[in-house]
């Protein structure tokens, strides 16, 4: 109870200067300019790209958290900054621009916007990081049960800012309209703009060969990607569950896994040096999640969002479940979980290798998986996203031929 009330108070006095300063920079006149505060990035790159696609006229800013600066900070034409309290003089400049941008995209819940009072003119877009959901979230989150009146209401303050929130499909704007406590004509049913990249032959076909090309050992292999949920007690102690050596004794030399695990987790075992000749670890490596995702021939993953936009792909997906009752318990997830799976739901490694050996995925469940939760992410979300949010600019852009 104590450690809520610090936590409270310390959140507090961070919004009440950040309200402070917002108001002082608001003084300022908007300028022509677009926002991105970015905590995973994968969507603001492809809303990017296609802004400067269609030649908008707009200055552009990248407020970044720390794991993705590196992504962002060396774009020529934009301004990156790495948006954290303990950097002050970003932090600061990071305020100003958030109060003088006419164009805000957001991709997670960040609390700062309980504390700010946008202009009539201001658009906040919040991209999210998910084309789907597997774990609650928002208002129906089980945790916000131990939250108190105060912090429910700063939940409400934070989406109640949203002008649009991006979907790929009808029953995530139903999800979005639970969870945020919106009404319908605040869902833009544009596609989810990173999904672009699975429609894309060229793009596709330059990430394998660069996978490849860096890890001969996967080139004329069955690739398994194992890519499971971020669990916060894992951090200091991860214990990987999936039986790799068995794995690699009964699959043997026809396949090899990737690992993707959290890029925090630290003290994991070297499974790399343990099977060199079966595991890849790319937990930590430059590569996106998309970019695994279509070299992969299967994925097997848990709780994560993965499976929505791998499911575009037609191949199969296990869902490794193995502490799915206390999941549940602590996280909560969305009813019907185990009842609505695009793949079968295993709860030890060696019913994944017996899936595995004897092919027994159902893949017409993954292709009506894809349709139910893409179905506005065909291939020209960015597109469709950029051209709503700024008919007017894009107009200005192509009669002045810039």
């Amino acid at each position: 109870m104590l450690s809520q009330m610090v936590r409270e108070l310390a959140i507090c006095f961070y919004l009440f200067v950040f309200k402070c300063l917002f108001s002082i920079f608001s003084l300022w006149p908007l300028r022509n300019k677009t926002t991105f505060v970015v905590s995973f990035g994968d969507n603001t790159q492809y809303v990017y790209e296609e802004i400067r696609r269609q030649h908008i006229l707009t200055d552009v800013v990248f407020l970044c958290e720390q794991k993705v600066f590196p992504k962002f900070k060396d774009v020529q034409e934009a301004t990156t900054i790495l948006f954290e309290a303990k950097h002050i003089m970003n932090w600061l400049k990071a305020v100003f621009h958030i109060a003088t941008s006419r164009h805000i995209f957001i991709d997670n819940y960040f609390g700062f916007l309980a504390a700010v009072t946008f202009k009539k003119e201001v658009k906040c877009i919040q991209l999210w990081h998910a084309s789907g959901a597997m774990k609650k979230f928002g208002l129906e989150d089980e945790s916000i049960k131990t939250r108190t009146d105060r912090a429910r209401e700063r939940f409400l303050q934070v989406y109640r800012k949203f002008d649009r929130v991006i979907a790929g499909s009808d029953v995530m704007t139903e999800i979005f309209m639970k969870s945020f406590n919106l009404k319908k004509e605040n869902i833009l049913p544009t596609g989810v703009p990173r999904t672009d990249f699975f429609y894309n032959e060229e793009a596709k076909r330059k990430a394998i060969d660069t996978l490849l090309h860096q890890h001969p050992s996967l080139r004329a292999k069955k690739i398994i990607l194992y890519a499971p949920t971020y669990r916060d007690h894992e951090l200091e102690h991860f214990n990987l569950v999936l039986e790799v050596e068995k794995m690699a004794h009964e699959l043997g030399q026809d396949y090899r896994l990737i690992l993707r695990l959290h890029p925090a987790i630290v003290h994991k075992d070297e499974y790399v040096l343990r099977y060199s000749d079966f595991v890849v670890d790319l937990s930590s490596s430059q590569y996106d999640i998309n970019e695994l995702l279509v070299a992969a021939d299967y994925l097997i993953t848990d709780y994560s969002s993965i499976p929505y936009d791998f499911s575009i792909l037609h191949k199969p997906i296990i869902f490794f479940a193995y502490d799915l009752d206390e999941y549940k318990e602590h996280r909560g997830l969305m009813e019907g979980f185990e009842d609505n799976l695009p793949g079968p739901l295993v709860k030890d490694t060696q019913s994944i290798i017996d899936l595995i050996q004897n092919n027994r995925f159902d893949l017409s469940l993954v292709e009506y998986y894809a349709e139910k939760w893409n179905q506005y992410s065909k291939g020209c979300s960015s597109q469709n996203l950029v051209q709503y949010i700024f008919a007017e600019e894009s107009f200005k852009a192509k009669s002045t031929g810039y």
